[in-house]
């Protein structure tokens, strides 16, 4: 059985549906970092090169270092949120959607550049 964080025996144990809500939305979290990552490798892989010289890898590789870092930062917020649960505090802000939301947009932007240059 691993080790418990010593944080995990602090303050009360919360209402088990908000421990398990927490877990799937940290579940969320690693499945749109492992997404992000998976559409790094598809854009390197399958799709041409584009008309706009590195324009592909530039948006492969932001890609890349935004699963990385949303997977990297997924437990410290869930740890975050279980801490504030059991310590009955306010569940804590967090940066990663809006830092994620323009991280979608600046690839979205790519892509529609890649898409009007063509091949």
């Amino acid at each position: 059985m691993p080790r418990r964080p010593h944080w995990y025996e602090e303050g009360e144990e919360p209402d088990y549906r908000f421990t398990l809500a927490n877990e799937r939305t940290f579940l969320a979290w690693l499945r749109t970092a492992l997404a992000l990552l998976a559409g790094a490798v598809a854009l390197m892989q399958f799709v041409p090169l584009a008309g706009i010289s590195g324009l592909r890898t530039a948006l492969a590789v932001l890609l890349g270092v935004a699963g990385t870092a949303l997977g990297a930062f997924a437990y410290q917020r869930w740890a975050h949120v279980q801490r504030a649960m059991r310590h009955g505090r306010s569940l804590p802000m967090t940066w990663l959607p809006f830092v994620l939301g323009w991280v979608a947009a600046v690839a979205g932007v790519i892509v529609l550049v890649l898409v009007v240059v063509g091949p």
